[in-house]
C-alpha cells in the first residue's frame, strides 16, 4: 500500500505561505519493502534449501540411485512341483541368469535354455543369456505354501528380485 506524506513548504521570511499565494504541496511517496516478519521467512526458507542441496552433494545422497530393470517371472504349483517360468520384459536381453530359492533356501541357478540349473554351490557355468518362455521344474511340498524368490543377475553386474510370492 502506497503511503503519501504532505509537507507545506515555508516562506524564507517564515511561517507558511497563506495569502496571495497558493500554498505549495509537496507529495513524497513512502514506499516500504516487503514486511520484516515476511523477509526473514524467505531468507531462511531460502537457508534451508540451500543447506539440503549442499547436504546431497557432500553425502552422496543422489549417487547411490539405481534403474530399476523391467523383467519377470512366474511360479506355479503342479501336483507337488513347483513350476518357475521367465516372462521376459523390455530389459529381458540384459539378463545373464536367474537364482532360485524356495522357502529361504537356495535351489541354483540357470544354466542353460532347456531348463537346468547348477547347484547353489557354484556359479560356475551359468549361461549368459536366458530365453524368454523357458520353465524350470523344482520338487515341493503339498503341506503349506511355498515362498518362492527369483532373482535376475544383469550384464552390468546388477542383482533384482523380479519374482516374490508363495504358491
Amino acid at each position: 500500500m502506497t503511503k503519501y506524506v504532505v509537507s507545506f513548504t515555508q516562506n524564507p521570511i517564515g511561517g507558511l505561505r497563506t495569502r496571495g499565494c497558493k500554498s505549495m504541496m509537496k507529495f513524497r511517496e513512502n514506499e516500504d519493502a516487503v514486511s520484516p516478519v515476511i523477509g526473514v521467512i524467505l531468507m531462511v526458507a531460502i537457508t534451508v534449501i540451500l543447506a539440503a542441496v549442499i547436504a546431497a552433494f557432500v553425502f552422496g545422497m543422489g549417487s547411490n540411485i539405481g534403474t530399476t530393470k523391467n523383467v519377470a517371472a512366474t511360479a506355479q504349483q503342479q501336483g507337488t512341483n513347483i513350476i518357475v517360468t521367465y516372462q521376459g520384459g523390455a530389459d529381458a536381453q540384459s539378463v545373464v541368469y536367474l537364482a532360485f530359492s524356495i522357502d529361504n533356501a537356495i535351489k541354483g541357478y540357470s544354466t542353460d535354455t532347456a531348463g537346468s540349473i547348477v547347484g547353489p554351490d557354484t556359479t560356475s557355468g551359468i549361461s549368459t543369456k536366458v530365453d524368454v518362455g523357458t520353465s524350470w521344474k523344482f520338487p515341493g511340498g503339498t503341506e503349506k505354501k511355498e515362498h518362492v524368490v527369483v532373482t535376475a543377475r544383469f550384464a552390468d553386474g546388477s542383482d533384482q528380485v523380479i519374482l516374490d510370492t508363495f504358491v
